[in-house]
């Protein structure tokens, strides 16, 4: 597990990192970096720990050596990307691997480890333009009904009150993701005091300790509201508001979501593969179909650039040109 210690400043860390004589205090340091001054979330921390782990796990298997800092080449890099192209890594893999590397020298550099950063010039595979995947309304509607649905086909008897709850829950998460389009980590990190349910306003801690104000819609509160009803302890300000277990003061987790969401898909008739990331890109992708300014879908779904946003636009254009080469006479 990553080492979650909130008690070394960043100039202490420097300290360390430059008196740890191998690579292995550096990626320690630099985890903690993460986790103290970015903020990072515990999917980067965890990306970026393996990617950085493999590549040493790279230099002694394929050089007998761990890597020297000091002696690291631009080529050492190329001929890791050319490993990593050889292993059928997607390019969006490959790039993510990078990006933990690329990270790591900056991080290096600034703490005087590192003179100069020898990935400098190296050119990386260009990304897939490949479009999100995202929900009709109707399917959307289908699935969010989908919980409901299976606890109504029980039979009375086998309707127990722990199961209840989780239904209950369930509906709240997925009315939660599709009104706010939230990512997994911002809806099992929410807390009561989250809410501000008088304004209908969620007040959301996104990447990079980034906060951002999120309309949540009627329906999405009354089925929070409904899931407290069988909580069997009060809920308090600091509480999450999605439990694990309503017998448990736990947030519900990623794994959990996941899990429970192939279910409703299934009940649905809807594509397992589907992720609760797909909510979100059904989100903005409703929003902007039904008029919504660009701008304000960026701030809502917490993108720090509009180009990340943007690709959405490509979802609705796409839709109107199907439409148009259905529908126009001269198409």
């Amino acid at each position: 597990m990553l080492n979650p210690r909130l008690e070394p400043s960043f100039s202490a860390m420097s300290g360390q990192c430059r008196n740890s004589g191998g690579i292995e205090g550096q990626i320690e340091a630099f985890m903690e970096h993460l986790t103290i001054d970015r903020n990072a979330s515990v999917y980067t921390r965890r990306n970026y720990s393996q990617a950085l782990n493999e590549l040493v796990s790279w230099f002694v298997e394929e050089l007998k050596v761990e890597p020297e800092l000091s002696a690291l080449v631009r080529e050492n890099f190329r001929s890791y990307l050319r490993f990593l192209g050889r292993n059928r890594l997607s390019r969006a893999a490959i790039r993510l691997r990078f990006s933990a590397i690329r990270s790591f020298l900056k991080f290096l550099i600034r703490n005087g480890s590192m003179q100069e950063n020898p990935m400098r010039g190296l050119v990386l595979p260009k990304m897939e333009h490949k479009l999100p995947q995202f929900l009709t309304v109707d399917q959307v509607l289908n699935l969010l009904s989908a919980p409901a649905k299976i606890w109504e086909s029980l039979p009375m008897e086998e309707r127990q009150d722990a199961d209840t709850y989780k239904v209950f829950r369930d509906t709240a998460i997925l009315e939660t993701f599709y009104s706010c389009g939230l990512r997994i980590s911002e809806i099992c990190g929410l807390t009561v005091t989250d809410m501000d349910i008088p304004q209908q306003l969620l007040r959301i801690r996104g990447k990079g300790r980034k906060e951002r104000l999120v309309p949540i819609c009627p329906p999405a509160l009354d089925a929070i509201q409904k899931s407290w009803d069988f909580l069997l302890q009060k809920t308090e300000e600091s509480s999450p508001v999605f439990l694990a277990r309503r017998d448990s003061t736990d947030p519900v987790y990623p794994r959990l979501i996941q899990l429970r969401l192939k279910e409703y898909l299934q009940a649905a008739g809807l594509d397992l593969k589907l992720t609760p990331h797909k909510l979100r890109h059904s989100y903005a992708t409703h929003l902007l179909d039904a008029g919504a300014d660009l701008r304000s879908v960026q701030e809502l779904l917490g993108h720090a650039n509009l180009i990340t946003t943007q690709i959405y636009t490509h979802l609705s254009t796409e839709r109107l040109k199907k439409v148009y080469n259905q529908s126009h006479p001269r198409a």
